[in-house]
């Protein structure tokens, strides 16, 4: 098959989707396919203006994978790198060369990669994409909307509330929950801009730093406890896998930065307790209407409470993801991994391929 990778983007996760996507492409071009990995928003700028065997070309065609930093990119200067100067979010030929694709596998992060508007349009355009579709990708990216459709199905989600821009409350008292607490973007991803907060003092900066990034954050109670993610394939879910840092929390540095995390699939948790927490993933793909593929994120606490903090739509797929890790123990290499989210994308569309 002819296929585009779509990375990049303007999302603060752009460095991560590139190296998700650098990897998908190596392993479907393993795997016999025609292969472009495609910057959405940088596009395809090279001096010729036929690209109708643009695929033939694929590795000339590529755009450079690049790595993960510390910290995330400066989108100010990826702006300022395009040629055209335009604002639009689909770059030059973006988004012909994704019509002539068999299937674009979606390798974006964050924003508007994964709140729907990217798979919108893709349907108006009548383009065959990787992943859910576009209502249930913009409620899974709204953390706080999420958290009302989990409720709804009796996932333990934690106590908090979403706060906007534009009714800030700079006394923590008045929010009616207790310190500590966790503020973080409302629809952000990687844990950049995420706070965990014990003090009046750092709840403020908590706050200065999430708005920096959107106009809507969520405060939630502190959950003290184990990290444990849920990958869903099909509507099945895969190993529960535990991650736990060797400093701090689960943050952007942690989940990229190779050798940080101890990482364990399956997780070793009582049989019962993985069980329940597969259950829990698979009902809050389907309440969020996930199809395809998708990654629910959980802490357990100390009593052996369970709680669900939110679902990922685009999970990633480096060489420290967490959903490659979960397939392998069932024995599915990345690059069958691949394969098997592409196989079952196409059923959507009718099975063609």
């Amino acid at each position: 098959m002819d296929i585009v990778v779509l990375a990049g983007g303007l999302s603060t996760e752009r460095d991560v989707s590139f190296k998700t996507g650098g990897m998908v492409t190596r392993a479907l071009r393993k795997n016999g396919h025609r292969v472009i990995l495609l910057d959405v928003f940088m596009g395809y700028q090279e001096q010729e203006e036929d690209i109708s065997d643009i695929f033939a070309h694929s590795l000339k065609a590529s755009a450079s994978e690049g790595g993960i930093t510390d910290t995330a990119p400066d989108l100010a200067k990826v702006k300022a790198a395009r040629k055209d100067t335009s604002n639009c979010f689909f770059g030059p030929n973006v988004i012909a060369m994704c019509k002539m694709a068999d299937i674009v596998f979606l390798a974006l992060h964050g924003e508007d990669g994964e709140n729907g508007k990217v798979q919108a349009t893709f349907d108006l355009f009548g383009i065959r994409y990787t992943g859910t579709g576009y209502l249930g990708s913009a409620i899974a990216m709204d953390k706080g909307l999420s958290k009302f459709f989990f409720q709804k199905q009796g996932i333990p989600v934690p106590n908090g509330i979403k706060m906007e821009k534009s009714a800030r409350i700079d006394q923590f008292e008045k929010t009616g929950l207790q310190l500590p607490c966790v503020v973080k973007p409302c629809c952000g991803g990687s844990s950049i801009g995420v706070s965990i907060v014990r003090t009046a003092e750092e709840y403020t900066q908590a706050l200065d730093e999430a708005f920096c990034l959107e106009d809507a954050v969520i405060i939630e109670d502190y959950v003290e406890g184990r990290e444990f993610s849920v990958g869903v394939i099909a509507g099945e879910a895969l190993p529960v896998i535990e991650i736990a840092p060797l400093e701090g929390f689960y943050d952007y540095r942690n989940k990229y930065k190779a050798g940080s995390a101890v990482e364990t699939c399956p997780a070793d948790i009582p049989s019962e307790v993985s069980e329940r927490m597969q259950g829990y993933a698979v009902a809050a793909a389907q309440a969020l209407g996930l199809d395809t593929y998708s990654r629910m994120d959980f802490i357990m606490d100390r009593a052996g409470g369970i709680v669900c903090l939110e679902a990922n739509t685009l999970p990633g797929m480096t060489a420290t993801s967490l959903l490659p890790q979960e397939a392998q123990a069932v024995g599915m290499d990345f690059s069958a991994l691949c394969e098997k989210v592409i196989q079952i994308s196409l059923q959507k569309y009718g099975g063609q391929d």
